[in-house]
């Protein structure tokens, strides 16, 4: 029997594909019976791709693609199918804002005009052409720009963050925190672009490395590949780690819950083999000549219906009873932060979190960012911060589901602690 999920899936492509050819027939009213025939064949051809690509995406999407060239032309097809619900958005709202209002228009004035304006008729048609053309042109646009950003999914950005942390002990001030998160190795395919991005690392000379979550897509093999590259990861104070939604397996088919629960195990001694210490709803304290601060590390807990394995009690059990000027927090999702540790944990001094990639879309420029993600999540990306509480949430160094990053790049925070 047929979800409903499916079924409202189905609806939604077929409104996009008639609303797509729509606009095509519409903008090719004025072309040359034989262009007008093959530019047709040619959307045809192209949509039927596209459509066979949403399958493709979904056989092969979570699991090892056959091939590179197969994957990246079901991206690309992809990338053409989100073009087209831009174009098929622009043409659903031109019908209600343009044709409703002239249907009441027309029955309104049907007794002063029973045969109807021929001029009024010719010019809304010639407005329905202009709209379809306009929309054929920002879908096609849309669709360039999710294919070069394709080339962008190894753009690795650097991006340097002072922090001024109240009651901050001397030796820790000007602390080198270089934060990474979202690594999702089952989507890489070029070890060497990746290895380009960990000598990044390394070149801020981290005094500690934290990982905020999400090695993998699914399945801890997948970090298989990738562990020599990762394990050139070191700093003198550790390098430290904590799970994210997807490290857990929660959205594949296993054969068995102990299948399951043999995937998270692997995938914590692989971190374990890299040189990672994985905290989960734990806290370790960093010294420095006698002085120390607290970082804590809590298992992935999502305010927006992702999973809450979190345990915060049992991450901080014990501070309370030292004398602990600094708390660092580091915890995958940021909802979080304002969900429970702005009002239960008063006394954490900054979080730092992933998760949300931006989206891997938008515009991220100085003084200006959006990405659709900001409609979902308050805190999505750079820093945050109400009152003596700090947020700062990492773009992520990875990417799943849309292989490249437009806008929005991946990032490498290096953060000092003043």
């Amino acid at each position: 029997m047929m979800s409903k999920q499916l079924l409202f899936f189905i609806l939604f492509v077929i409104a996009v594909e008639y609303y797509t050819f729509v606009a095509v027939r519409t903008a090719l009213r004025n072309t040359n019976n034989s262009v007008h025939l093959w530019l047709f064949i040619l959307y045809v051809i192209l949509s039927l791709a596209t459509l066979w690509s949403l399958y493709a995406f979904a056989h092969w999407g979570r699991t090892a693609w056959p091939s590179l060239t197969l994957k990246y032309t079901v991206n690309i097809l992809i990338g053409v199918f989100i073009g087209q619900v831009l174009i098929a958005a622009i043409m659903l709202l031109t019908d209600v804002v343009m044709i409703i209002p002239n249907i009441i228009s027309f029955f309104l004035s049907f007794r002063n005009h029973p045969v109807g304006s021929p001029s009024d008729s010719s010019r809304l048609i010639g407005r329905f052409t202009f709209i379809s053309q306009t929309a054929l042109l920002i879908g096609g646009a849309l669709t360039s720009g999710l294919v070069y950003g394709m080339s962008n999914r190894y753009n690795y950005k650097l991006r340097r963050v002072r922090i001024p942390i109240k009651g901050l002990p001397d030796d820790f001030k000007g602390l080198r925190i270089v934060q990474i998160s979202d690594i999702h190795s089952g989507s890489f395919d070029d070890p060497e672009a990746v290895s380009q991005g960990v000598a990044a690392v390394m070149e801020e000379k981290p005094d500690l490395i934290l990982f905020t979550g999400d090695l993998v897509n699914d399945r801890a093999t997948e970090i298989v590949p990738y562990m020599e590259v990762f394990k050139a990861l070191k700093a003198p104070m550790g390098v430290y780690s904590v799970l994210g939604n997807h490290d857990y397996g929660d959205y594949v088919s296993w054969p068995s819950e102990e299948a399951k629960k043999k995937n998270l195990e692997q995938l914590k001694q692989h971190q374990a083999d890299m040189g990672w210490r994985l905290l989960t709803n734990e806290h370790v304290l960093l010294e420095r000549n006698g002085q120390q601060i607290a970082l804590i590390g809590i298992e992935n807990w999502g305010a927006r219906g992702f999973t809450q394995y979190g345990d915060m009690k049992k991450a901080v059990a014990g501070l309370e009873k030292l004398d602990i000027p600094v708390k660092i927090l580091m915890s995958h999702d940021p909802s979080q932060w304002d969900a429970q540790v702005r009002k239960d944990y008063r006394d954490i001094d900054l979080t730092l979190s992933g998760h949300t990639h931006g989206m891997q879309f938008g515009i991220d420029i100085p003084g200006f960012k959006w990405s659709p993600v900001e409609y979902f999540y308050k805190e999505w990306a750079g820093l945050y911060q109400k009152e003596h509480q700090y947020l700062y949430v990492n773009r992520g160094y990875g990417f799943i589901g849309y292989q490249g990053r437009l806008g929005v790049l991946p990032e490498i925070t290096s953060i000092e602690l003043v």
